[in-house]
C-alpha cells in the first residue's frame, strides 16, 4: 500500500503542519476521516489481512504517543494524527517513521531552545523527566507538562510530518 498512502499522507501531514504552527492544533476533521480512509482502503485492497496490519499501525501509534500523552507531554491532536498515518503505512513502516519523528522532533527542541535562548533549561528539563522517573514513577512532572501555562510549548506535526515523509523513502 506503499505508493497509494503517499499523496494521501502527503496532504495530511502538510495541513496538520500548518495548523499546528498557527493554532497548536491538530483538527479532528482532518485526521478522523484519514483514519477511516487508511483502514477502508487497506480493506478494500487486501481484504482482512489488511484491515489486521491497518489497525495494527492504529494501535502502535495510539500506544506510542499515547503514552507520551498520558504523560503530559503531547497533545491529542498529535496521538490522533500518529494513529491515522499508522492505519495508512503500517506498523513497520511507523516505526521506522517514528524513529525519524523523534530525531527530528529532538533537533527541533534544540534549535527552538538556542534561539530562544532557553538552551539550559531544557537540558534541564530533559534531565529531570528522564532522572526523575525513579522518584516520580510514570506520573506527569507537575512543571513540564502541556496544561502548565508556564511550560515551553513546540508543535510537534512538523518532526511527525519529517519522519513520515522520509519513511516512504527508507523502505
Amino acid at each position: 500500500m506503499h505508493s497509494i498512502a503517499w499523496w494521501p499522507t502527503l496532504f495530511v501531514v502538510v495541513v496538520a503542519t500548518i495548523t499546528d504552527l498557527r493554532s497548536r492544533r491538530i483538527p479532528n476533521w482532518l485526521v478522523l476521516p484519514f483514519l477511516i480512509a487508511g483502514i477502508a482502503v487497506s480493506g478494500w485492497l487486501h481484504g482482512w489481512r489488511g484491515i489486521g496490519h491497518s489497525l495494527s499501525g492504529l494501535a502502535l501509534g495510539t500506544l506510542l504517543f499515547g503514552i507520551l500523552c498520558w504523560m503530559g507531554g503531547m497533545g491529542m491532536g498529535d496521538v490522533k494524527l500518529c494513529a491515522a498515518i499508522g492505519a495508512w503505512i503500517g506498523p513497520g513502516q511507523l516505526l521506522t517513521a517514528l524513529v525519524i519523528t523523534g530525531v527530528t522532533g529532538g533537533i527541533m527542541a534544540v534549535c527552538w531552545a538556542i534561539a530562544g535562548g532557553f538552551l539550559g533549561d531544557l537540558f534541564k528539563g530533559t534531565g529531570d523527566l528522564i532522572f526523575g522517573l525513579k522518584d516520580r514513577g510514570l506520573r506527569p512532572h507537575s512543571e513540564l507538562i502541556l496544561n502548565n501555562p508556564l511550560t515551553r510549548k513546540m508543535p510537534y506535526a512538523p518532526a511527525i510530518a519529517i519522519g513520515t515523509v522520509v519513511s516512504f523513502f527508507s523502505r
